[in-house]
């Protein structure tokens, strides 16, 4: 269970990047929803690979395909932006409020332990970090 899991502290620590404005930050999207694009594979029990999602998609384009028949995908079906909010992002970067949106953002499955993340992971950072994100925004589900 995750919540059993021991958890780094961040009391006392630096950052490791020199912070700057929001207003020149570039940022992703990393959402735990297990959306996948409709023509991408669906996410199968215990995955832990991820997708990719165009900063330029269509809402309409995207799929939830997490495997627990429990989930309540009530939220997602009726706007996307509750679980992945990339028309908010948008938004703010046209306002001025962020620098720009990523032309790449992620998602995964949130049934996988965190430990096995780790490849998919640094996938994700590497690709970030060609496009230039130099922050990311974590969406839990």
């Amino acid at each position: 269970m995750m919540i059993e899991l021991d958890c780094s502290g961040f009391e006392g620590r630096e950052p490791f990047v020199a912070p700057k404005p929001l207003s020149e930050r570039r940022i992703s999207i990393i959402s735990t929803a297990a959306l996948n694009m409709r023509d991408d594979a669906i996410y199968q029990r215990d995955a832990t690979d991820y997708r990719i999602i165009p900063g330029d998609v269509d809402p309409a384009d995207v799929v939830m395909s997490h495997v627990s028949v429990n989930f309540d995908r009530t939220g997602f079906q009726q706007d996307l932006n509750v679980c992945f909010p990339i028309e908010r992002l948008h938004e703010l970067a046209n306002d001025g409020v962020i620098g720009s949106v990523a032309n790449y953002h992620f998602t995964v499955s949130g049934a996988a332990h965190p430990s096995d993340l780790d490849d998919s992971a640094r996938a994700m950072a590497r690709t970030m970090k060609e496009d230039g994100v130099d922050t990311v925004l974590l969406v839990p589900i």
